[in-house]
């Protein structure tokens, strides 16, 4: 199906000047040259599509010898980036060959590539029908084999070709088709669906790094529920995340409701998602998917303390000490948005107040207990400091300088 589509404006004017000169030039020299993916379909939804890439019939050594600057960035895959303009116009655009691809044997990537192919075939390897979608804004034509046209305005997913082939080709399309079902708000078709289970060996070749990219994109949807539940029900979850699928379907539920009222922060809803396990279960899950040290610290201290109920003032300053000034209004937002839990506004109103949480809140210091007891240096010293914050913690009136001496002093 090519056609020249008078309700493409919208697509058209979306299309930056210098992707379309890029495509120009490679037209003017005899290749074919269309924007394609993630780009082409964002436009037609009225989303900012973000970078956009070409595809063209020219090999990778003819794109090179009609533009002045270029970089290899994958030569073996077909693909150079070409920079055009200067200073801040300067633009970098990502030019690849069309390409068939050879068999998968690792669940992860072709065994080769091969350039020459028509385009037709370089759309049918690709992963989702919204995705299969091609444009060219030179001739102002849509190339859209598969319909996905049709799938943008139904709001549906739906692998080409074969949805079983295309996963147990590469396990990463399990998880970017559930993940798109999040992002873009469409749901996945039930054919595609289906095959996601006999695939799941293929996505277990996937790396770690990879799996939670996607989680992280999933979670900073607007709504994660409706493709949480997908992972759930295909076994993804359990694969990937066994730490989330404890509980009966009231308790997860519950936890979807709870992530889909927090705001758009892939470590808050994580939060919600691991459904109450402890910290150490939650260091591992973090440590296995690769995710940052400063993220995993954030993780694991807000899972020690999320699932407080309402309790007196002094045990829930404990909760916020535990979990760190910094980390305490982190709490405060999960706490709001957890069905049933009453235990934010006082949350809230110890932090507004500033009652002491930490060593550094307190009036006095390490020093300060050394001149005025003659103590040298030592344990004993931070032993008082403790039980110093400890009495604030009970009572935050005690924060002063003579009432944390003599506490000390007996």
């Amino acid at each position: 199906m090519t056609t020249p589509d008078p309700d493409l404006t919208a697509l058209a004017a979306a299309v930056p000047p210098g992707v379309r000169e890029v495509c120009r030039v490679l037209v003017a020299a005899g290749h074919e040259a269309v924007t394609v993916g993630g780009a082409v379909r964002d436009a037609m939804l009225g989303r900012d599509p973000g970078d956009w890439d070409i595809a063209t019939s020219a090999h990778p050594p003819e794109v090179q010898a009609l533009f002045s600057h270029t970089i290899p960035t994958g030569l073996q895959h077909g693909t150079v980036t070409v920079v055009i303009g200067k200073g801040k116009a300067r633009e970098a655009i990502e030019v690849t060959t069309y390409r068939g691809e050879g068999a998968y044997v690792d669940g992860r990537r072709p065994t080769s590539v091969v350039f020459g192919v028509p385009l037709v075939e370089d759309l049918a390897r690709r992963d989702l029908v919204v995705n299969a979608i091609a444009y060219d804004p030179v001739a102002g034509v849509l190339h859209d084999p598969f319909d996905g046209r049709g799938d943008v305005v139904a709001k549906r997913l739906r692998a080409v070709g074969d949805p079983a082939a295309r996963f147990t080709e590469d396990g990463l399309r399990i998880v970017r088709a559930i993940r798109f079902a999040a992002t873009l708000e469409f749901a996945l078709d039930l054919e595609t669906e289906a095959a996601i289970p006999s695939a799941l060996g293929s996505l277990a070749k996937v790396s770690r790094e990879r799996v939670k990219v996607e989680l992280d994109k999933l979670l900073g949807a607007p709504r994660p529920g409706p493709a949480l539940e997908i992972a759930r029900r295909t076994g993804v979850l359990a694969q990937e995340l066994p730490e989330a699928v404890t509980g009966d379907d009231a308790a997860w539920r519950q936890r979807v409701a709870w992530i889909d009222a927090l705001p758009a922060d892939a470590v808050l809803r994580a939060t919600a998602l691991l459904g109450g396990v402890d910290g150490a279960a939650a260091d591992a899950c973090w440590r296995r998917l690769k995710g940052a040290n400063d993220e995993r610290d954030r993780l694991v201290r807000l899972i020690k303390a999320a699932w407080t109920g309402m309790c007196p003032d002094a045990e829930l300053r404990r909760v916020l000490a535990a979990a760190g000034r910094a980390r305490g209004q982190d709490l405060v937002t999960l706490w709001r948005a957890r069905p049933a839990v009453d235990v934010a506004d006082a949350a809230g109103t110890i932090l507004d107040r500033g009652d002491p949480l930490a060593a550094g809140d307190l009036a006095i210091t390490g020093g300060d207990l050394m001149k005025e007891l003659g103590i040298p240096p030592s344990r004993e010293i931070g032993r008082l400091i403790e039980k110093c914050l400890e009495a604030v913690l009970d009572d935050p009136s005690a924060n002063t300088r003579a009432r944390l001496l003599d506490l000390a002093r007996s």
